[in-house]
């Protein structure tokens, strides 16, 4: 039985998700953007978010989940009806996210049962090189598999809107102690594709 790595505060983690039997998790362009928010809902209260790729059957993200003391917890009544402290479990909020993401998928095109794989990879990321690595590797996610030739011709990764300046829900600000500067972000990106070009046509990097 598979061991499952489970999701800790203050820790970075890749996480990625297949559709179930490899389906289609997104069939049209305004799928894309639902899913999205509803990241934004369940996500963004308990995790910081460094990169992230939409494809057509599965997803990546490189985030970093907050310490408790960093998330801001909402009130809620008991029964009694005193006040608390609603609690935020990381990986249930990930399963918050995808629940909600099935129900409205399976209403629209009129389908039943699950749409994701039953759990949700999880990697551990303990350097930041390793960190830096990943933001390119799902950042080029959509050239390698040949959605398009250019990483910031496709819309639905993190690549774009950091190129546009324009970073939406991305913690840009630890992106650029990575990096340095901008610039050198596009450079590192550019080199790497250009190598990740040689290692696919057989040469050597």
């Amino acid at each position: 039985m598979q061991q499952i790595t489970p999701i800790e505060f203050g820790k970075i983690y890749h996480i990625y998700i297949r559709g179930i039997n490899s389906t289609d998790i997104f069939r049209e362009e305004r799928n894309y953007p639902y899913f999205l928010n509803l990241y934004k809902k369940f996500i963004l209260q308990i995790a910081d978010t460094y990169a992230y790729c939409l494809l057509k059957n599965y997803f990546h993200i490189l985030v970093r989940i907050k310490e408790e003391s960093e998330i801001n917890y909402t009130q809620t009544k008991t029964q009694s009806g005193k006040l608390t402290n609603k609690k935020y479990n990381p990986s249930r909020q990930f399963s918050h996210l995808f629940n909600s993401y099935t129900q409205a998928f399976n209403k629209v095109y009129n389908r039943t049962g699950g749409l994701f794989e039953r759990q949700f990879e999880r990697i551990l990321v303990d350097s930041e090189e390793y960190c830096k690595t990943l933001v390119f590797y799902i950042h080029y996610n959509p050239v390698h598999h040949g959605f398009i030739e250019n990483m910031e011709d496709y819309n639905w990764s993190s690549y774009l809107s950091i190129f546009n300046n324009d970073a939406a829900f991305i913690d840009r600000n630890e992106l650029m102690k990575w990096f340095d500067s901008l610039e050198n972000f596009i450079e590192f990106h550019k080199y790497n594709a250009e190598r990740k070009k040689f290692d696919d046509e057989g040469f050597e990097p």
